[in-house]
C-alpha cells in the first residue's frame, strides 16, 4: 500500500469517492458537473487544500481531503479531513488510520498546525469508532450551519 498526496491523475477516483460516500452516508446524489469542479478546484488552488490517496497494486483505494480553518486563538492552523472515504472491499484493513498518520506526519512537518479536525454523521457509528481508534476525540462543540 501507498499513501500520498493525491495527483490531478487521481481525479477521476476522487470523484467517484465523493458520489458513493454521498449516496451511502446521506442517501445523497450529488451533481457530477459541480462535484468533477470542485475536485479540480482543489488541484488548481492549494490554499484550498488537498487530498490525500491509498493505493493498492495501483488501484486508488481511498481518499481523504484536508482543508484549513486559521485559528487567531492559537495563531496556528487546524486541519479538517472531510471527504473521507475507502472503497468497501478494501474497508477493515486500517487503511484510513495510515492514512491519518500520514496526514499527521504532514501537519507536524509543516510546522503550523495546531489540531486536526473532522466532523462526521451522527448516526455513523461505524465511522465514529474508527476515528476514535485512531486517536481522535469528540469534541465539545457543536456543529450549526446554514445552506444558501
Amino acid at each position: 500500500m501507498e499513501i500520498r498526496r493525491a495527483e490531478s491523475s487521481d481525479i477521476d477516483a476522487l470523484v467517484s469517492f465523493n458520489q458513493a460516500m454521498a449516496l451511502e452516508t446521506e442517501n445523497k446524489q450529488l451533481d457530477a458537473d459541480v462535484l468533477r469542479a470542485g475536485v479540480t478546484a482543489v488541484f488548481a488552488d492549494e490554499s484550498k487544500g488537498f487530498y490525500v490517496v491509498a493505493s493498492i497494486s495501483d488501484t486508488i483505494a481511498a481518499g481523504l481531503m484536508i482543508t484549513y480553518e486559521w485559528s487567531d486563538w492559537r495563531n496556528a492552523w487546524f486541519w479538517w479531513v472531510q471527504s473521507v472515504y475507502v472503497l468497501p472491499q478494501h474497508r477493515r484493513q486500517a487503511i484510513y488510520g495510515k492514512m491519518y498518520e500520514f496526514v499527521k506526519q504532514l501537519a507536524e512537518e509543516s510546522g503550523n498546525v495546531c489540531g486536526i479536525r473532522l466532523y462526521v454523521e451522527k448516526d455513523n457509528v461505524r465511522a465514529q469508532r474508527v476515528y476514535e481508534r485512531t486517536g481522535m476525540q469528540i469534541s465539545h462543540y457543536l456543529m450549526y450551519e446554514e445552506h444558501k
